[in-house]
This record gives structure tokens, sequence and C-alpha cells, in this order.
């Protein structure tokens, strides 16, 4: 991009499931969002993928003064062919929960897509799914609080998130507003794929619980916790508890699987959600290891020698962290924990530790692969993994058993974003071309 400082951060198309049926619509523009700066990238993928080009920039002004808006997040695209991108706060960094509406050809800003004068004192992630008449929105804090890292004394002040935030689909208005606990920060939201679902799940960051929101025989919205990540018992950390910290989570496409990232913890899950009132875990990140602490190789790396010696033991599965607050060696001592015996080993990939922890996360369309990123928000970044500046994040990818459920590591990939040209790179969200879990919505 011709400018720094942006924080490029979520991404959206201009064209996705949304606009089925449509033949004049092509997906060839990627959205790009700029958390700190406000500004908006519209980006050429479709002229020629490999090499993408800037197609258009919205400056912050237009942004500002059209709007009244600032801190752009999501972007998603409607069967109309607009784009509409939700925002965090005004201009001077208050919390404000609007949209911003974009032109499908010009990109020019139409204006807000939100109407009334009630408005959200918060926002961040939106989904919304027409055939229920509702879009959802989220609220994780207020901008200029976010901007200086995590603060421990902003907690019970109202300065983050509590609420999921109902509007009306038709009418534009918001109309309820659903608790999820004080200063829960819930992110990232996701309807179930199949349109005719009226739930779906929510994270909650800084309280590290999973909530299922749903439709109510009422005709309005509620949620409940279906599951609660442990904080565990430390020192050498900001409090005394660490929270999980669930800064993503995605449904598979064919609705059976939850999957979420715990960044301070540093671990993977997948949940079985085939009775989604109780979700099932079923997958973490483990490898096998054998007796005497041995971590075995993962593919085609076998040994023939190793395979005959080790053809009578019993391997075990060690779980495996990506990265983390709580790893062997740090400036945190984990004091009780209600999951782990001891305190996980760094995470090292061809000969490269991994700083941060896993954040955002992409599943593969037939479900089998998910992609992991390390980068937060480089306020955050630098804060609580501060090597992660210096090194670089990385793009890893997990191998998904999609029949009983499981995560294994395929260590013959990895994109170090260390590596760039220009310098280390923080790498975010992750978008495939065709379109995926977490950009399309079908109507």
């Amino acid at each position: 991009m011709p400018n720094v400082g942006d924080e490029l951060h979520h991404s959206g198309w201009n064209t996705c499931s949304s606009c089925f049926g449509d033949a004049t619509k092509k997906r060839n523009r990627l959205i790009l969002p700029s958390f700190i700066s406000s500004r908006i990238y519209v980006v050429d993928v479709g002229t020629d993928p490999r090499a993408p080009r800037l197609f258009k920039v919205v400056n912050p002004e237009d942004v500002f003064w059209k709007c009244s808006l600032g801190y752009p997040h999501t972007s998603h695209c409607l069967g109309s062919g607009e784009i509409m991108i939700s925002t965090l706060g005004d201009p001077a960094g208050s919390g404000k929960g609007g949209f911003i509406l974009l032109d499908g050809e010009t990109f020019e800003i139409k204006g807000n897509w939100e109407k009334g004068d009630k408005i959200p004192s918060m926002g961040y992630d939106f989904w919304y799914q027409p055939r229920h008449n509702v879009l959802i929105s989220t609220e994780w804090g207020i901008p200029k609080c976010l901007g200086y890292g995590f603060d421990p004394t902003d907690l019970k002040k109202g300065r983050y998130g509590r609420h999921l935030n109902v509007w009306d689909w038709t009418t534009r208005t918001y109309v309820q507003a659903i608790d999820v606990g004080e200063d829960a920060a819930p992110l990232e939201i996701r309807f179930l794929h199949n349109p005719d679902a009226a739930e779906g799940y929510v994270g909650c960051t800084i309280s590290s619980a999973i909530h299922r929101f749903y439709k109510t025989k009422q005709g309005d919205w509620a949620a409940e916790k279906v599951i609660q990540v442990p904080s565990k018992k430390v020192e050498g950390w900001l409090l005394p508890d660490m929270p999980g910290f669930i800064t993503d989570i995605l449904i598979s496409l064919d609705d059976r699987f939850l999957y979420f990232s715990n960044w301070l913890h540093g671990d993977i899950r997948q949940y079985d959600i085939s009775n989604t009132r109780k979700p099932r875990l079923v997958g973490q990140v483990r490898q096998q290891q054998a007796p005497g602490g041995i971590l075995l190789p993962v593919g085609d790396s076998w040994d023939q020698s190793l395979l005959v010696a080790l053809a009578t033991q019993t391997l075990a599965l060690l779980q495996v962290f990506l990265g983390g607050s709580i790893t062997k060696g740090g400036p945190v001592t984990m004091r009780r924990d209600e999951e782990l015996q001891s305190q996980p080993d760094p995470f090292v990939i061809q000969g490269k530790r991994v700083q941060g922890g896993p954040q955002m996360i992409q599943l593969s369309l037939d479900g089998q692969r998910l992609y992991v990123t390390t980068s937060l928000y480089s306020a955050w970044d630098r804060q609580f993994y501060p090597d992660l500046i210096e090194d670089g994040s990385v793009m890893l990818q997990l191998d998904v058993d999609t029949e009983h459920g499981g995560l294994t590591v395929n260590r013959s990939f990895l994109v170090d974003f260390g590596k760039e040209p220009d310098g280390p790179c923080l790498a975010h969200e992750v978008r495939y071309p065709g379109g995926d879990c977490t950009s399309d919505i079908w109507v």
C-alpha cells in the first residue's frame, strides 16, 4: 500500500455468495479497510491474480465527513451489490458501532447503512441473514483505548464491549442488545452457513467464552454460554489469571465443526456442533510422542529403523501449543491450571521459533486444512509478544481429521513473513480467491 501505519486488519470481497445468480457480478476486487488510518483500499485481484494492483483509495476524510465514523473493520458484500463495512468508533476515537456503505461499482461512499438515532456505543464484527430479517454486530472496545494496548485498569469502566447488537435488516434500525457479560469483548460472530438456520456462535475474547445466539419462539434473539476456556493461574503477567483470549472463530462449510484460537494460551480447538447447544471438544493440536519424551516426525520423514524400534511401543499424543504466553522459558510461570500438568514447550517449525500465538484461522473448502496466522493488532502484538515485531509473524497449516476430529501440524508448510524484502510483517486475516468460511453469506 502507498501509506504506512494503516493497520490492514480484515478484508472482504466486492461480490460473494449473497450475489449468487447475478451473472454481471465478478469477485475481482478485495476490500481492505484500515483499522488505524480509516482508509479503505480497493485492490484489483481479477486482472492478474498473481500480481494484485491498487484500484482505488477511499480517503479517511470521506469516511469521517460522510458517515461520522472511523476505525473500519469487517467488510461484507450485500445481495444488492453494495459493500458494507462495520466500524468501531467515530473520527475522534470514541466508540460508535455504525456501518459504511460503498457503491459496488465505483466504490464511492454512499453514506451510512444504519437508520435512526439509536446506535450501539461500540462495534466490531457483524453477520447478516435476510431470511430472518436480522443483522447482529459485536463490540470490542473504545478505539482510543485499544490503541494503547490492553490496560487492566480499563476493566469495569465500560471501555470493553459486552453486547451482541441486533438490527432489523429491512428497516436498518437497532432493535435489541444481548448482554454476554461485563468486559466480555465479543469479537468474531458467525451464523451457521445454512441460511435457514436462525443460530450461530460468537467468541468473547476477555471472558474466553463461546456463546450460542439464537432466535426465540417470541421472535427476538437470545444467547447462552456453551463453552468456557478456563483461565490459568500465573505469575509474571499483567493479572494473576490469564484468559485464553479467543480472538477468532469459524464454522466449517458443512456446519459440522466449530474452530477457535486462544491467542494468549497458544492453542487451537475443534468442536463437533452436531448438537448446537452442546458443542463437544473433538480436536486439539497433537503430535505423537515416544516413551522418553521424543517427539516423532510427521509426514514422510519417518526413519524405518525408528518405526521398527517403536513397533511394540505405546505412543502418547502430546498436545502442541502454537506459541502463546505460557511456554517454558518465558517470563510467565503457570501456578495452577485445570487442563495442563506442565507448561508447553515453545513451538519450533523448520528451525524457526514461532512468536505470538494462534490468531486468525481459515479453513479450506473441503474442511481438511486449517490455516493459522499469529498477529492480532500491532499495539497488542508489541505489548504481549515484542519478539513478534522483530521476527515477523507466520502462517501455519493444520491437517484436520474430518471423520473423528483432530488436528496435526503439517511441518512441511511454513510461510515466514519475517523474511519479507522490506522487513518483517505482521500477517492477520486469510482470504481465498473463490470465497471461504468467513467471507461468504448464503441468503
